[in-house]
């Protein structure tokens, strides 16, 4: 039975970090460009207003997005980008055909995935926390 080394499971969740964060990215610069216009109209779906709503968006989408990529927080960072994917999914596109829900529902599949794996040894994670503490325990530091 063949195994992975620790060091290529450690480049598949970069790639897979560095991809998703930066495909997620794509959704929340333009937030963050058009703040003032989508502040005054953005979708409430938790009731919290639309300026916090679009804050929270772009907080967890631009923010939470770049501590991804840099794999820096890792486990953290996820759960904003997830919680962002479940009122997505569930709340906004609720009612919506699945073809609508299938993109948030794969971003939200990868946070958990990353939630549970960690960030592995390619991160500043890694690199400040040590190798067991920041990808899981599955790994030896150093």
């Amino acid at each position: 039975m063949l195994h992975a080394s620790p060091k290529s499971i450690s480049i598949g969740l970069l790639i897979l970090r560095v991809g998703v964060g930066c495909l997620m990215l794509t959704h929340g610069v333009p937030k963050l460009l058009n703040y003032t216009t989508l502040s005054q109209g953005f979708a409430d779906p938790i009731g919290l207003g639309s300026q916090i709503s679009v804050i929270l968006a772009i907080g967890a989408e631009v923010g939470c997005s770049i501590l991804l990529i840099l794999g820096a927080f890792t486990r953290l960072a996820v759960l904003p980008l997830a919680f962002t994917m479940i009122v997505a999914v569930f709340v906004v596109h609720g009612a919506d055909p699945w073809k609508v829900k299938e993109l948030g529902s794969f971003y939200l599949l990868t946070y958990v995935a990353l939630a549970l794996t960690g960030p592995g040894q390619f991160s500043v994670d890694h690199c400040c926390l040590g190798g067991r503490k920041a990808t899981g325990g599955s790994e030896q530091a150093g």
